[in-house]
């Protein structure tokens, strides 16, 4: 293979159906939302956790607009990386939000690397030492990058077949724990200290958390049988069956916990929800379909990830370097992914992990919003109120989450600010110094032409 061949990416067109694009988004989904987020939630903003669930939905509601108008008139395995390309050109904007967004996906994925590890243990008691959560994490995010290395056929079929069980298990899960619950009535009158607007909007803002795989479906683009039509579909069935399975399961949950016990069992309030209603071996099933669920997701971000961080670098927006690794640069950037993972999964634990991924997530879902107004509207017919809804009520989720969060834990705040201003100075000195800076000008005038 010679060393031009080398530096390309090869996808799989028509190589994913409707079918296995949805258990793609709903395996990133369903493992990072419902597992880990329901106790964090419910200690910011008490029991009205389950309305947060459903303000989250809303807000994603209308971001996935932005996001279906440009996967229907560009679709592309680059996904989000390409919508910025399309918007901003070869510029600073581009690389700087597609680089948040690729952080937003690594961190979800050492998120659920976590949350497996948490439930797992709870098959042994717990985890006293606090040792074997993040071995069991990092296991799995190796067992992922090995499965990833066989090919998407193989990743959708391993995708889709826990797909199916996990879903169904989180449905039987919720089904069950509203029918055994002395009530289903929750209760929302004294939603304690925690009740304010503020630390309501901030679980808004990690609800969305629960919601935001729907993007990776867009790094699958022109890798989905009839893209223009089957990568929206796949992002409304997506956001449709998740809000259903969320509000089924927050009220299970709130129905057999009390708002303490919820908070205190917030790394796996699903397997402590189940003790009560179902004892034990209720608690080994929700166990397994979250250590089902994790894996799934996981195993769909890291494909997602991977893809979006070579589209970038196709696009020489990001330093390359080979390292010696044989392959193409595909197989390259699965490998920085996996372990930029692992790290973040053996260092920090949950809330900290999810808290860094919603604020990368949230300011670079307003730069797409952004785009489309500003750049892309005519060419993608898209109407106007919609994507300013998506970006005003985006400012709302993070700032009061960004509130919580420096009257609770201002340090993750600051590593978000240092993050995101190193990145920007790194780019902006990358870009200038890259022989494609000459031509940027010019691409990008011409891409806002040439569309």
């Amino acid at each position: 293979m010679n060393r031009e061949e080398d530096r390309t990416t090869r996808y799989q067109e028509g190589s994913l159906t409707l079918p296995g694009t949805v258990m793609l988004g709903t395996g990133v989904m369903i493992g990072a939302g419902i597992f880990a987020l329901t106790g964090q939630m419910a200690q910011m903003t008490g029991v009205l956790f389950p309305l947060a669930f459903l303000a989250a939905a809303l807000i994603v509601g209308f971001s996935a607009y932005s996001y279906i108008k440009i996967s229907n008139a560009y679709p592309s395995a680059g996904g989000i990386g390409m919508y910025l390309h399309k918007a901003y050109g070869n510029r600073l904007p581009t690389a700087f939000n597609a680089l948040l967004m690729y952080f937003s996906m690594v961190i979800a994925q050492s998120f659920l690397a976590r949350t497996f590890g948490s439930y797992t243990m709870q098959l042994f008691g717990g985890d006293d030492s606090g040792r074997m959560v993040p071995i069991l994490g990092v296991s799995l995010i190796l067992a992922a990058f090995l499965i990833n290395l066989l090919g998407n056929r193989m990743i959708q079929g391993v995708a889709s077949f826990i797909g199916i069980l996990k879903i169904g298990g989180i449905l039987i899960f919720g089904l069950v724990g509203i029918w055994i619950a002395d009530s289903v009535s929750v209760d929302f009158s004294e939603p304690g200290e925690a009740g304010t607007l503020g630390n309501f909007l901030g679980a808004t803002a990690l609800g969305i958390l629960a919601f935001k795989g729907f993007t990776t479906i867009t790094n699958s683009g022109s890798e989905v049988i009839d893209p223009k039509r089957n990568v929206g579909r796949a992002i409304v069935i997506s956001i449709a069956a998740c809000v259903v399975i969320y509000t089924l399961v927050g009220f299970a949950v709130a129905s057999n916990l009390s708002l303490a016990e919820i908070i205190e069992t917030q790394d796996y309030s699903l397997a402590a929800a189940a003790r009560p209603a179902l004892g034990e071996y209720g608690v080994w099933f929700t166990v397994a379909i979250a250590m089902m669920a994790t894996a799934g997701g996981i195993l769909a971000s890291v494909f997602a990830v991977s893809r979006m961080l070579a589209m970038l670098t196709e696009m020489k927006l990001v330093p390359h370097r080979h390292f010696g690794m044989p392959g193409s640069i595909q197989k390259h950037t699965l490998v920085y992914t996996v372990v930029l993972g692992l790290i973040l999964t053996a260092f920090f634990d949950l809330s900290r992990i999810a808290a860094l991924g919603i604020v990368f997530y949230l300011i670079m879902d307003i730069a797409i919003h952004w785009g489309v107004l500003r750049y892309l509207r005519k060419d993608i017919k898209a109407n106007t109120w919609v994507p300013t809804t998506a970006i005003l009520l985006d400012l709302l989720a993070l700032g009061g989450f960004v509130w919580v969060k420096l009257n609770t834990d201002p340090f993750v705040i600051g590593v978000a600010v240092v993050t995101m201003i190193v990145l920007a100075v790194s780019e902006q000195i990358f870009l200038k110094r890259s022989p494609e800076s000459a031509q940027a000008k010019q691409e990008e005038s011409h891409a806002h032409r040439h569309h």
